[in-house]
């Protein structure tokens, strides 16, 4: 076995820069930065969607409980997915990411650590099924 020199050199690419936290002095401040949305790549985000949601002209349509309205839109990178109050969820291909923003943002702001407690505290867990929450 040969071993062959690397002859290029390859900097290092820096490792990004973490986000500057507040000074913890300032409680405006840290509450100011608390308080903003997720917005990096890897961000989740959740929407309400109540009425009926038409894709190329044909209603969604739970598969489950066969719902027609009253969805959660939650948007993670690319992805669309659609959940109906009796938990019941799929990717939706036809909804882009340009869609989901067209849509309108979250009336709140609230930020959820996980997705499972997002879904709980919206009613989307199952524990509404078969419940139209207008």
């Amino acid at each position: 076995m040969t071993l062959v020199p690397r002859t290029t050199a390859r900097p290092a690419a820096p490792a990004p820069a973490s986000p500057v936290v507040p000074v913890a002095t300032d409680p405006l401040l840290h509450l100011e930065y608390e308080t903003q949305p997720p917005s990096s790549p890897d961000a989740t985000r959740c929407l309400s969607h109540p009425p009926e949601l038409a894709l190329r002209g044909i209603p969604a349509m739970c598969s489950a409980c066969r719902a027609r309205r009253d969805w959660l839109l939650i948007n993670h990178g690319r992805n669309v997915w659609i959940v109906c109050r009796c938990s019941n969820q799929w990717l939706e291909p036809e909804i882009t990411r340009a869609d989901f923003d067209a849509l309108g943002t979250i009336p709140d702001g609230t930020i959820y650590l996980s997705v499972e407690q997002g879904l709980a505290a919206l009613g989307f867990d199952g524990a509404f099924a078969g419940i139209y929450l207008d």
